[in-house]
């Protein structure tokens, strides 16, 4: 007997349809996989004949053919568990046929025929309200996300013997689950806790504000890395088309955390400096997001930025200006989101203490040149904010009275945010092209002047000349000021600095 159901695979962050077609026949018993299955696929041969056994039901002592349809996509993952054992119950009786049309079905099952969460179960959702489907059968832990697509009836199952019974019969399917509430910002690190360093407090707000990138040299305990994890609490909370991309982006890399709704935190990603270009910015035979996706409408930090691999770092020039990263593939295109916020931070110099009035440099200025030049002219080019640090004396440190809290240098970084989104058409300033920066970004003459001197004198590039007047638009707002004058654009310059170049 022949049943047929439907199912999906991921191909970077969207779902296609997947035909599974089983076929129970006289011959030899066997269970044959064709479609062109990866070898995770290729293993829930044993998954489904155990779970089907361990949960009361009778595996087919015939030949069972299953075949992934179209055969000219790889198939990868886990998920088609669930479905394969569903067509083999459906094409011995025990599942109702008519029940199955028009449902899509993803899940992954364990031998005693326990289902677990699956990856990219919102792309899946969205891709069954986008084709039509009526139902959606997958694991319990994972109906909380995929509750977020509206117009569909969730079937969720804790085991494959509730799945047979909720398509037998839907009426007993659990309710939907309602969404959890979203975290809020009290546990976020606080700008308060920072003593201090009030030119390095002064660009996280400006970046926050404006969307920038920003570098930061300062010699270790400098405090560079308790300053990067304070700038999510500075970013206003996501919007619901952003949380939905991030949370589609955390579940297709499979680190959604199960029975969990839409991410409400922006994600802060710390990668280490020995990670290679590919997880970096994704990819893979079936390509999967990378560290810059996970960072999406985030904050990507990258401590000891020169001990990262130089082509790690260099695949970042594309996303850093067009916010996406495209991975080709033979058979198909992904193409995932990178609007992140890149905060690195470096030492000046191989042993840290170049320029430090503390402890004596051993280097070498030819050490210090090469050190400095493991970050390229082109990457450095893209950085908007170029801060020197200095170590504080612990003196200072007990002495000094704590600054602003990030509530406080949040509250301007959304006023400013949104003068940005009224004037830019819903585009922060990091995201204007040249053009539309002259033309609508209200440079007064004067500051327009000095801006042109400043690229003469310092030898700036045109990429860095647009740069700079990003910055000036982005204190402006924060001012609260119409136009950008000539105290912007001074502001903007020195951090222009060539401090460790």
């Amino acid at each position: 007997m022949l049943a047929s159901l439907r199912s999906a695979a991921l191909f970077g962050l969207d779902a296609i349809p997947v035909d599974v077609e089983v076929d129970v026949t006289f011959g030899l018993p066997a269970l044959v996989l064709v479609g062109l299955p990866d070898a995770s696929v290729r293993e829930s041969r044993d998954r489904v004949r155990s779970a089907i056994r361990n949960s009361g039901y009778e595996f087919p002592l015939q030949r069972v053919t299953v075949n992934l349809a179209p055969a000219d996509i790889r198939k990868a993952g886990t998920a088609f568990d669930l479905p394969i054992a569903l067509g083999v119950l459906a094409a011995t009786g025990v599942v109702r046929t008519p029940t199955i049309a028009d449902t899509l079905i993803v899940g992954e099952l364990s031998l005693d025929g326990s289902m677990l969460p699956t990856r990219g179960a919102l792309s899946v959702a969205a891709l069954a309200r986008r084709r039509g489907f009526r139902r959606l059968v997958l694991p319990a832990a994972n109906a909380a996300e995929a509750s977020v697509v509206s117009g569909l009836t969730l079937l969720a199952a804790d085991s494959l013997s509730e799945a047979v019974e909720i398509l037998n019969d839907p009426t007993r399917a659990r309710p939907r689950p309602p969404q959890p509430l979203p975290p809020t910002l009290a546990d976020e690190p606080d700008l308060s806790e920072v003593h201090g360093q009030h030119l390095a407090r002064r660009a996280l707000e400006i970046a926050a504000a404006g969307g920038h990138h920003m570098l930061m040299v300062g010699p270790p305990g400098a405090g560079k890395t308790m300053l990067a994890r304070r700038l999510p609490g500075l970013l206003p909370p996501l919007a619901f088309d952003e949380a939905l991309e991030v949370t589609m982006v955390h579940s297709v890399a499979g680190l959604l955390p199960p029975n969990s709704g839409l991410l409400a935190h922006r994600p802060f990603r710390a990668p280490h400096h020995t990670i290679s270009d590919t997880a970096l910015v994704g990819g893979g035979s079936v390509p999967r997001p990378g560290e810059i996706s996970l960072a999406h409408h985030g904050v990507l930090f990258l401590d000891e930025a020169p001990e990262f691999n130089r082509r790690a770092l260099e695949v970042l020039r594309q996303p850093l200006e067009q916010g996406t990263i495209v991975v080709a593939r033979a058979v198909r295109t992904a193409v995932f989101p990178a609007r992140f916020a890149l905060v690195a931070a470096m030492n000046p110099c191989p042993c840290g203490f170049f320029g430090d009035p503390r402890r004596a440099c051993t280097c070498t200025p030819p050490q210090v040149q090469r050190y400095a030049g493991r970050l390229s002219g082109p990457l450095r080019d893209r950085i908007d904010l170029i801060v020197p640090l200095s170590a504080l004396p612990a003196a200072t440190l007990h002495a000094a009275e704590p600054g602003e809290s990030s509530a406080q240098v949040r509250a301007r970084v959304l006023a400013a945010r949104n003068l940005q989104m009224a004037r830019n058409g819903s585009r922060l300033n990091a995201q204007l092209d040249g053009p539309h920066l002259l033309r609508d970004g209200r440079i007064r003459p004067g500051a327009r002047t000095t801006l042109l001197q400043a690229v003469e004198r310092l030898g700036l590039s045109a990429r860095a000349y647009y740069r700079v007047l990003r910055v000036a638009r982005t204190i402006a707002d924060l001012a609260g000021e119409h136009a950008v004058e000539v105290p912007h654009v001074a502001e903007a310059l020195q951090f222009r600095s060539e401090v460790a170049s």
